[in-house]
């Protein structure tokens, strides 16, 4: 710098940065957050609380009996949970394992304690069924009503109609608003139902492949089942029978009932392929029933499709929805 010339110095700053653009994988991010923890209002996590706690409480109480009977049941095998057991368990605790069981499916369809008893029930529920299990056939109908009591068990669903709430509100606490909190476990749940029905539909390719929707596999099965079932004096239906005698049908149910499994995650795009999904879905559950008389009573009462619905508005909770 020479004499009698001006000193340079640095510019002023003319403002604070502007904002940073998002990148296409942020804003995917942020676009899967808000459509996994939408802001729903917590009647109908409440509502889906009471469906399945209800379901599942009634269902333990009916298998109750049969729960009894694994004290005096041998060829324990164990599988999953019961892995930690070196043998059977004592009579005493057989029969108290339902009972705790049922005392906490109560608590928790009410909303009573339910920061213990909504894990606790979850926990109580996959034990017995799981060391039922152990004693001969697995029964996979279970499993959907089993993850949904754990999602359940795990969120804030009592946070309006359940004891708890009424007791909050009689200590002057605010009912709760939408949140996110209330709208993931309802997300949850019904990606839970999807994932359950797309797994079946890859279990049947994976086993068989297409030959599934394009050979006799089907009928077979329903032939064999109904034959056993008639054979051991059990409950069995003559339509499937009769149908045996028709191999055209079976292509067609066979493809139809792998199209539906597969395409359970459209179920997620909105309200109205929901339902033409899970009417599909209910119709197939039907068509077991009529043709092989199994029973699938979670899916048939139409409790695997809840979380895919405004289950808060039906008729049975009109009167929870005047008292809130």
């Amino acid at each position: 710098m020479t004499e009698g010339q001006a000193p340079k110095t640095m510019p002023e700053a003319t403002g604070s940065p502007g904002p940073v653009p998002e990148g296409s994988f942020v804003r995917a991010a942020r676009a899967i957050d808000r459509w996994y923890r939408p802001a729903l209002p917590p009647e109908r996590l409440a509502a889906l609380r009471i469906l399945v706690g209800a379901f599942s409480t009634v269902y333990l109480a009916i298998r109750t009996p049969q729960l009894f009977g694994l004290a005096t049941l041998g060829g324990f095998r164990p599988t999953g949970l019961a892995t930690l057991l070196s043998g059977p368990l004592p009579d005493a605790v057989v029969v108290a394992q339902p009972l705790v069981a049922l005392a906490l499916g109560v608590a928790f369809t009410l909303g009573l304690a339910y920061r213990v008893t909504g894990p606790a029930f979850a926990l109580a529920l996959v034990w017995v069924l799981t060391y039922r299990n152990s004693f001969g056939m697995i029964f996979h109908t279970e499993n959907l009503t089993v993850a949904h009591v754990l999602v359940l068990g795990c969120s804030r669903a009592a946070d309006v109609w359940s004891l708890d709430a009424r007791r909050a509100a009689r200590r002057g606490r605010p009912a709760p608003a939408p949140s996110p909190a209330h709208g993931w476990p309802v997300r949850l749940l019904a990606l839970v139902t999807v994932a359950a029905y797309l797994l079946a539909g890859l279990a049947k390719l994976r086993l068989s492949g297409l030959t599934w929707a394009a050979s006799d596999l089907l009928r077979n099965y329903i032939a064999y089942d109904n034959l056993r079932k008639l054979l051991l004096a059990d409950w069995y239906s003559p339509l499937g029978a009769w149908l045996v005698g028709h191999a055209w049908i079976f292509p067609p149910l066979a493809f139809a009932s792998l199209l539906i499994e597969l395409l359970a995650p459209l179920a997620l795009v909105g309200p109205r392929v929901a339902r033409v999904w899970s009417w599909l879905a209910w119709s197939f559950h039907a068509g077991v029933l009529a043709i092989m008389a199994i029973f699938f009573p979670y899916p048939l009462l139409g409790l695997a499709f809840a979380p895919l619905f405004e289950v808060e508005k039906l008729p049975l909770f009109r009167r929870l929805r005047r008292a809130r």
